[in-house]
This record gives C-alpha cells, sequence and structure tokens, in this order.
C-alpha cells in the first residue's frame, strides 16, 4: 500500500466521523432539541472529562464479558461447524436446533439466565455467546464444504488421512469464510454483553445505559454508547489485522 493510499485509510474515516458528529450537533441546535432527549457533543465529551474512571472500569467489565463469550463461541462453533461439515448425520440431527436457537428472541431468555446462573457475569457472558455462536459455525461448515475438489483429488491420489487431508487442506482452504464469521460475531458478541446488562448486572456499560435512562441522564448513555462503539471498532479492526497476519496470501490470491 502507497503512502498516500495510507493516509486515505486513515484521513477518510476520520473526516466521516466528524462530518457526522457536526451534523449531529448543527441538527440539536437547529431543531433546538431539549438535552435530556439528545444532548449535544459538547454534553457528550464533557461527561468524559467529568468520570472517566467510572466509565472506563465498567468498560472493563464489559469488554470481558465480551471476549470470553466470543472466545467460546469461537471454540465451540467451530468444532461444530466442522461436525456438520464432515457428517450428514451430524447435520441432519443438529442444524435443525441450531436455527431454532438462533430464531428465538434472546432478550426472553435473560430472566431464565439470571435464574439459573444470578446476577455475576455468566449470564452476560451466555449472551454474547448466544448472539454470536451462529454465525461463526455456519461461517465454518460453509467454508469445510468449498474446498476446492481438484485438491481433494490431489489429497487421495497420495493416500493422505481424513485427518491430514482436513489439517493440511480443507482448514486452510476454509480460513477466509471462517474469518468473515468471526468478523459478523465480533460485533455481535458486544451486543449480547449489553443486553445481558441491561436486564442482569450491576455493573458495565449497559448497566450505566439503563441507570442514565432512569435518571434522565442522556449524555452519560450516549457516552456509553460512544465507548461500545469505540470498543467494537478496535476489536473488529485488531481482527482485520490478524486475518492478514494469520491468511496473507488471501489478499495476493483475490481481487
Amino acid at each position: 500500500m502507497t503512502l498516500r493510499a495510507r493516509v486515505f485509510a486513515v484521513a477518510l474515516p476520520v473526516v466521516g466521523t466528524v462530518a457526522a458528529v457536526g451534523l449531529w450537533w448543527l441538527a440539536v441546535v437547529a431543531f433546538e432539541i431539549q438535552p435530556y432527549l439528545v444532548p449535544t457533543p459538547l454534553e457528550v465529551f464533557r461527561v468524559f472529562g467529568e468520570m472517566p474512571g467510572d466509565l472506563f472500569a465498567e468498560a472493563q467489565v464489559t469488554l470481558w464479558e465480551t471476549l470470553a463469550g466470543y472466545g467460546i463461541s469461537v471454540v465451540a462453533g467451530v468444532l461444530i461447524g466442522a461436525l456438520i461439515a464432515g457428517s450428514r448425520t451430524v447435520e441432519r440431527a443438529v442444524y435443525p436446533m441450531l436455527v431454532a436457537l438462533n430464531a428465538a428472541p434472546k432478550v426472553a431468555i435473560v430472566p431464565l439466565l439470571i435464574v439459573w446462573f444470578g446476577f455475576d457475569s455468566a449470564p452476560k457472558i451466555v449472551m454474547a455467546v448466544l448472539f454470536c455462536f451462529f454465525p461463526i459455525t455456519l461461517a465454518t461448515a460453509a467454508g469445510l464444504r468449498s474446498t476446492p475438489a481438484d485438491l481433494v483429488e490431489l489429497t487421495r491420489s497420495l493416500d493422505a488421512s481424513r485427518v491430514q487431508t482436513f489439517v493440511k487442506i480443507r482448514f486452510p482452504a476454509a480460513m477466509p469464510q471462517v474469518f468473515v464469521g468471526l468478523k459478523v460475531a465480533l460485533p455481535l458478541a458486544v451486543v449480547g454483553a449489553v443486553v445481558g446488562e441491561l436486564f442482569a448486572a450491576d455493573a458495565g456499560l449497559g448497566y450505566l445505559i439503563s441507570s442514565s435512562g432512569g435518571s434522565g441522564n442522556t449524555a452519560l448513555a450516549f457516552a456509553c454508547v460512544a465507548l461500545l462503539s469505540l470498543m467494537s471498532i478496535v476489536l473488529f479492526y485488531a481482527l482485520v489485522s490478524l486475518e492478514r497476519v494469520v491468511l496473507p496470501w488471501v489478499r495476493e490470491t483475490t481481487a
């Protein structure tokens, strides 16, 4: 990537963000929206200046719940996706339950999670798993099924075992598709953790949003949402960077 392309890659998101904040500020001033409905960006920034320790302490709680739920989903999703891709019997037995679980309204499950796990981090981690498990499983199964036929024929001609074929050919070939699922699921893990915090928590950014709504402190709620967005962006691009390190050949062999 040239220097000019790198400058544009950094500058364009910054310009877009500044423009969006400017439009937000202009709309609040032009339509005389009251602060208890929509605060100005200045009021939101003031929250970061007044209580940075509290905000970042709560953000650490949400980050831990997100990463724990996401990690569990990655391990379980890749494993079950591999089983589904490798066996029609497993697919027919498990896939309908996965679809049903994904289609279920997850917010309705929160009261049950509170009964089962209490008000600790466990319900939030489970919510994160429920939100992001299915995309990882689906992407893994789809990637493993899309192994190029000529590579499969090559392994057969070399008398490779099923394990050798999986480790050397099928799984590496499926990795680009797996990373698609990982990137789709990562923001969903943040959403799942926050949904759990909205209903069953005494800590976390979701808890702050819920409590600020009751007190009419919308500036605090907007600050929490901004921090959650920043968290999602950082995690997403960290995953993109990991993909480029693990799969450097993808960018060279695709348009």
